[in-house]
């Protein structure tokens, strides 16, 4: 599979190119368009098995003589591409997983996560394998460089995604403030260094709050 995107960094479209009979896992509500003839199977086949019951997810399979896909996030940002060498995994966000190359697994209950979460299925999920994922953003997409022994709190809601070699620990914002571990509200992560962390410069939890409580269409 090999991704080209377009209308970045606002408003991201990533185009999968696959070749005949390769297969790609993509988010069933970011679906844009494909080419004739590649087909869409609402459930994961076989090859995505790991990728957990409940999963929004879908299969598209070029045909004989390959094709692509368009995908694009519900809320504008940008995009960005993982390339994952298998040698380690990534803890991505939910809302922040578009799509996969069918050479690469999720597994919302891997060992990090359960580390992370205390053996719930919440907010993120782990991609592991060999390929390439595309990810996106609300808002612009930011990389925080930490450099050996250097520390950070960044709030759940504006993380994109970290390496499982980075070394965090997830804890409520502020002991009085409501918490999820299914959406992120209401949590940060306290991140060590070295390693890098992908992060959003806006929060789509936060979207949601504020659209429960501003709902369009009411009068003062």
């Amino acid at each position: 599979m090999q991704v080209r995107t377009r209308h970045t960094p606002t408003f991201g479209v990533a185009r999968l190119v696959l070749a005949p009979g390769e297969p790609a896992l993509v988010d069933r509500a970011a679906f844009v368009a494909s080419s004739y003839g590649v087909s869409f199977e609402p459930k994961p086949g076989a090859p995505f098995k790991s990728q957990g019951k409940g999963a929004p997810a879908g299969v598209c399979t070029a045909n004989q003589d390959g094709g692509w896909v368009d995908v694009a996030p519900s809320l504008p940002g940008d995009l960005h591409v993982l390339e994952l060498d298998g040698s380690a995994g990534w803890c991505v966000a939910k809302t922040s997983w578009l799509a996969s190359a069918g050479t690469v697994s999720m597994d919302p209950v891997a060992p990090p996560l359960r580390a992370l979460q205390g053996g719930d299925v919440g907010f993120l999920n782990y991609v592991f394998g060999l390929g390439q994922v595309v990810l996106t953003c609300y808002g612009t997409l930011d990389i925080v460089l930490l450099k050996p022994g250097e520390l950070v709190s960044i709030a759940g809601g504006h993380v994109v995604g970290f390496p499982e070699s980075v070394q965090c620990r997830l804890r409520a914002l502020t002991p009085d403030a409501a918490q999820s571990m299914r959406t992120g509200e209401g949590l940060a992560f306290d991140f060590a260094g070295p390693g890098l962390v992908l992060t959003q410069t806006r929060s789509p939890q936060h979207l949601g709050s504020w659209l429960r409580g501003n709902p369009i269409g009411s009068r003062s």
